[in-house]
């Protein structure tokens, strides 16, 4: 008998094995540290050798054979179970399926889990796995479903996975996996489903993918993949989702690709480098859900075909090179798409008005972005009907007229951008009914009117940019009450006036205020100290009084301060000093004196800025006054003392006010003796006629230190009037008064024809007798270039379009023109200082003139060493050379790098401060060109340079002007002074350019 059990096969039911797989499962279940719902509650061992008892059978996700009671199946997915996988998983030998997704399990995948050779699916996705995907799984040859998505695994594919013969689905997204796709994988002709994106993958796409037949969906995005997709691929018709966005791929998509993969059901192709046209015939695939195809290089129209899409969920087109001849007409054809949830368009050239038809979009439309498209004309009242709307994004366009009212109706709305265009009008009261909005930009337009008190009664607001209109009157108090805002309010550059309220302290969870270049008055509250997550505050150019508050020194995370350009007076606390995390300080410009804290962020002059505070001090021995006696003798002696010379301070101080006085206006007459010589001082009565008394429909702009008027001046003797530009001086801003003798000392004796011509000055008493500056210079016509940059201009007889190429470089070269002669032909070296867009103003005949000469210095060579004409300097953060910070003189190696950088704004129509890369983080103009120069430069060029009308790839602008001006660009701009060229190179090189522009053809590097 015992011969017979040796020979017998042993019963899968023997009690030997029954307690193998319970051993297996209480393994698993001791290395579990957490089970939040008690999952596990009923995984107790019962059996004790017993062959018929069929307890583990019952236990939660476990599941068995009925024959046999071996167990088959577990399931333990969406448990949040903690804790590593046991090896002795491996034991289960019958096991056919195994679930897991959705817990917390750490570690490797274990080696044994080859050992489950009848297994079928197998899904631990979505834990924290980590290590190399195990080689012994190919043993488990049966495998139909591989899902390892969603966890740490890192390391390459194993190409033994072809040994998977049965394998349907392949899941191994969103891991750290690296290297090439394995050619090898192509051998599993069984496979219907690849999912690889969001990994590392990188090499080119196999061409090997084309021979499964049966694959329904290719999921190949965010990786590093390369190269061109292999034209076979193409041919595989079984296709339903082809995603591969997000990689750096090029070439053209087939114009019969539609015809081709005619059950395509998705399309995604965004974030890559493709050229040539939208294929037609994906709009004749009437069942297609999903087309992706924004951020790459896409050109000519949009192909006829949009109503048909009746399935559409996502249409996405946005930031390619595509243009259309009828406007946005094509909005209109998607209304029959009414399953429409995405629809994005943004980032390119449609230079059209919002049709009404945009209300008769799908009710489901949640996400809207037609932002940076050249779109004109007003937003539609329609708009209000697209009730499901939670994102509507129009910024940067030229929209124009008021907001319309019934914008309020959608009450779904989290998103709102409207920046960057001409809207006009007051902000409506209703916006606040959108109790869901978290985010709300309209910064940048001409906004007037007060902020409304109703903005109190937002819910879920946490970002607020209302900066860059003509907004006034006071802040409302309940605008401090948001206390959901957590990231931005940023109120700046408007006319707002008033006090800052104590409520400030309730925005206890906000990371940036910016309340600068306003008309704040009053004193800064103590209750500031109470926004505990303050890490930006920025109040400068205001007219704030009294001291600096100690309580900021009780905001630990504060990184940038900036209460500049103030009346702010007393000492410095000392508790600025203790802010370990302050990176950035600046209170010039105030009334601040006594010692400066000589630890913490006052160590670096660069990181404390302090100018304009005559009374500061550093060091103790500078700062010492004479102690007060502790006895009444020395008091009363001291007492007498002051009383004795107060009299004597009267008189000398009256002498020493009306010579000064003298002493100022002699100065400024000495400065303007040319100005007076071609015309006259004008009085404050004739800027007052001129203006039409300073009124807001002449006010063209506003600076650091003061307003610019439009107006017309009748010379003596003469009935005809010129148009000038008046800039009248505010002069409670401090450094205003420098300013007028800095630019007249600049121009009084410079003459050239690309400098904004100097007509005469004013320096007179207004009728209250308060002390009256103002400069007078001929008005420019075609507006700033910074207004062209930003589209805010464009030529009317061109059908509106934009600055061209060819005016760009001549602009250009006037600029450098300008700039060499100021450096190198004047008697002494003139600096501008400030030199960007805003202060380069076009003629009627888009000739370019460099003005705003208020920060200018005159370099004076003495025995060798540079001097300046004033020992203060300013300028505008992005165009301010790196060795400014560093506290190194103004020179005119610093102007070449403000030239530098304005040059490659011109190419690329990017603010230096407005360049953010593809997962949103800021970046610096120059190094962003400089990374991508010259193979890439495409990829930051303004669309508006490259050209449009053809059917072009882009292969080779190594010799193009663009490339060319680029480099011109970025040998100004390096970081090193000593490394820049000079104006002249500069300019000699830019004058060879515009020879061969004439000869450059595009087809020789477009092809």
């Amino acid at each position: 008998m015992a011969l017979l059990l040796l020979v017998l096969p042993t019963s899968s039911s023997s009690p030997s094995s029954l307690l193998t797989d319970e051993q297996a499962l209480l393994s698993l279940k001791a290395l579990i540290t957490s089970d939040p719902s008690n999952a596990l509650s009923s995984w107790i061992s019962t059996t004790n050798g017993d062959a018929n008892s069929t307890s583990l059978c019952t236990w939660s996700g476990v599941f068995c054979d009925k024959p046999e009671n071996r167990v088959t199946g577990l399931d333990l997915s969406g448990l949040t179970l903690s804790g590593i996988l046991t090896p002795s998983l491996g034991n289960l030998t019958f096991l056919r399926f195994l679930l897991l997704q959705s817990n917390q399990f750490i570690g490797f995948l274990p080696d044994q889990i080859g050992r489950l050779s009848q297994l079928q699916l197998l899904n631990v996705s979505s834990n924290f796995f980590n290590g190399q995907i195990p080689n012994s799984i190919t043993n488990c040859t049966d495998l139909t479903t591989l899902d390892l998505s969603g966890n740490k695994f890192s390391g390459q594919i194993p190409p033994e996975l072809q040994r998977l013969r049965n394998l349907q689905i392949m899941k191994l997204a969103q891991n750290q996996l690296t290297g090439p796709i394995p050619l090898s994988i192509t051998n599993i002709s069984s496979l219907t489903y690849i999912d690889l994106g969001t990994n590392s993958i990188s090499g080119s796409m196999p061409d090997g993918l084309s021979r499964l037949k049966k694959l329904q969906h290719l999921q190949l995005s965010i990786n590093n993949i390369e190269g061109m997709v292999p034209p076979s691929l193409y041919n595989l018709s079984s296709l339903v989702t082809f995603a591969m966005a997000s990689n750096n791929l090029h070439g053209e998509i087939p114009a019969d690709v539609g015809f081709r993969l005619p059950n395509l059901l998705v399309f995604h192709v965004c974030f890559n480098e493709f050229t040539g046209k939208i294929p037609p015939s994906l709009h004749n695939l009437t069942r297609i859900q999903s087309l992706r195809m924004s951020h790459n290089f896409l050109r000519g129209t949009i192909p006829p075909g949009l109503e048909k899409l009746s399935e559409l969920v996502m249409y996405n087109i946005g930031y390619n090179l595509l243009f259309t001849y009828d406007g946005l007409q094509f909005v209109t054809y998607l209304t029959n798409s009414t399953k429409l949830q995405f629809l994005a368009f943004d980032g390119n050239s449609f230079d059209g008005v919002i049709p009404a038809s945009v209300g008769n979009l799908s009710s489901v439309l949640t996400k809207l972005y037609m932002g940076e498209s050249k779109i004109r004309g007003s937003i539609p009242e329609s708009i209000g009907r697209l009730k499901a709307l939670q994102l509507l994004n129009m910024s940067n366009n030229y929209i124009s007229g008021e907001i319309p009212q019934n914008i309020s109706q959608l009450i779904n709305l989290q998103m709102l951008g409207l920046a960057g265009n001409r809207i006009t009008g007051r902000i409506p009261v209703g916006l606040a009914e959108l109790r869901k909005l978290s985010k709300l930009e309209m910064y940048g337009n001409d906004l007037e009117g007060g902020i409304p008190s109703s903005f109190g009664n937002f819910e879920s607001l946490l970002y607020l940019d209302l900066s860059g209109n003509r907004l006034n009157g006071s802040i409302p108090r309940e605008i401090f009450s948001l206390t959901s805002l957590t990231s931005l309010l940023n109120l700046s550059n408007n006319y707002l006036s008033g006090s800052l309220p104590l409520e400030i302290g309730r925005m206890v969870n906000v990371i940036s205020i910016d309340i600068s270049n306003n008309l704040i008055s009053g004193n800064i509250p103590l209750s500031v100290g109470s926004c505990r997550s303050l890490q930006v505050l920025f109040l400068a150019n205001n007219s704030l009084t009294g001291l600096i508050p100690d309580s900021i020194g009780k905001l630990s995370g504060l990184q940038k301060l900036d209460l500049s350009s103030n009346h702010i007076s007393g000492s410095i606390p000392n508790d600025l000093a203790d802010l370990h995390a302050l990176q950035f300080l600046n209170l010039s410009f105030n009334n601040l004196e006594g010692a400066v804290p000589e630890y913490g962020v006052f160590k670096n002059s660069s990181e404390a800025l302090l100018e304009g505070n005559p009374m500061l001090c550093t060091g103790n021995s500078s700062c010492k006054t004479s102690s007060s006696g502790k006895n009444w003798k020395a008091a009363y002696t001291v007492i007498i003392l002051v009383v004795s010379i107060f009299a004597l301070c009267l008189i000398v101080f009256a002498v020493l006010f009306f010579v000064k006085r003298k002493n100022f206006f002699a100065k400024i007459s000495d400065t303007t003796n040319s100005i007076k010589t071609s015309h006259p001082w004008i009085s404050y009565d004739e800027i007052l006629r001129a203006t039409n008394n300073l009124s807001s429909e002449n006010l063209i702009g506003r600076g650091s230190f003061g307003s610019v008027y439009t107006g017309a001046l009748i010379k003596e003797g003469s009935t005809i009037a010129t148009a000038v530009a008046i800039k009248v001086l505010d002069l409670s801003v401090r450094g205003a008064s420098k300013s007028f003798i800095a630019e007249c000392e600049a121009l009084r004796n410079v003459r050239h024809r690309n400098l904004v011509k100097l007509i005469t000055s004013c320096s007179s008493c207004d009728f209250a007798n308060n002390e009256f500056l103002a400069l007078v210079y001929e008005f420019m016509g075609n507006g700033s270039l910074e207004d062209w940059l930003r589209g805010r201009r464009r030529h009317e007889e061109d059908d509106h379009e934009g600055l061209s190429l060819e005016e760009r470089l001549e602009i250009a070269i006037d600029i450098a023109s300008a700039m060499d002669y100021l450096h190198h032909d004047c008697d002494a070296p003139v600096v501008h200082c400030d030199l960007k867009p805003s202060n380069v103003l076009l003629d009627a005949e888009m000739t370019a003139k460099v003005g705003d000469f208020g920060l200018a210095r005159l370099i004076m060579e003495k025995d060798g060493i540079s001097a300046t004409s004033s020992e203060w300097l300013k300028g505008t953060v992005g165009y301010i050379p790196p060795e400014y910070g560093l506290g190194g003189r103004p020179s005119t190696k610093g102007d070449v790098y403000s030239f530098g950088v304005l040059l490659l704004e011109l190419l690329t129509g990017k603010s230096p401060m407005q360049v953010v890369g593809i997962d949103g983080e800021e970046l610096v103009l120059e190094k962003w060109v400089r990374s991508l120069f010259p193979d890439k430069l495409f990829q930051v060029i303004d669309p508006q340079l490259l050209p449009h009308d053809q059917k072009i790839q882009i292969i080779n602008l190594e010799e193009s002007p663009l490339v060319s001006m680029a480099r011109v660009g970025l040998l100004c701009a390096v970081e090193s002074p000593e490394s820049r060229i000079s104006m002249r190179v500069a300019l000699h090189q830019l004058k060879s350019i515009r020879d061969s522009l004439h000869k450059f053809n595009w087809a020789d590097s477009l092809g």
